[in-house]
């Protein structure tokens, strides 16, 4: 089976947001306008993953990101990777984080990303881990704060662990 990556085009908005507004992603079509506007703009790369020719998911590079430390570092962010769940276990998100993580060390000798908490993320989790993301020794961020000893947090995906990553020299 064939993945094929490539940047989003204007005319894969409308289907980009059906395909995924049928999984039950809380994503709107605008969300997707404002990728399309901010990758025109040079802010982001919207990566779209082809599987047998259908769409199978994205992921985005934020050149300048608007985590803080990421931002002082001029870390870029991996940012956004979703898979249609059906299609999951197809090595489609591990091929989007390649190609982004390729186009990042052209430019950075750093990647950055972030991954939610709760039980939803964990294959994230374990796939940025075992691509030699480590925690950027700040702790849990909510809303992009640190979140402090005793404070009471919201679960959701606000609430995040940022990691990165240092290119391999080889």
């Amino acid at each position: 089976m064939d993945i094929l990556i490539r940047t989003m085009e204007e005319a894969d908005i409308e289907p980009v947001y059906s395909s995924l507004s049928v999984t039950g992603s809380n994503r709107t079509a605008g969300l997707y306008e404002r990728y399309y506007e901010e990758q025109e703009n040079g802010q982001r790369v919207v990566l779209l993953a082809f599987y047998d020719g259908e769409f199978a998911g994205h992921v985005n590079i934020i050149w300048k990101s608007e985590y803080p430390l990421f931002t002082e570092q001029n870390i870029p962010e991996i940012s956004d990777l979703i898979v249609i769940p059906d299609l999951r276990l197809q090595r489609i998100a591990t091929t989007l984080v390649d190609e982004a993580e390729k186009r990042i060390f052209k430019h950075s000798p750093f990647a950055g990303i972030g991954v939610g908490m709760y039980a939803d993320y964990g294959p994230a989790q374990r796939m940025y881990i075992l691509r030699g993301y480590v925690p950027d020794r700040l702790g849990l961020m909510y809303k992009r704060k640190p979140v402090k000893p005793g404070e009471m947090v919201k679960v959701d995906d606000d609430l995040v662990l940022y990691m990165v990553k240092k290119h391999a020299e080889k």
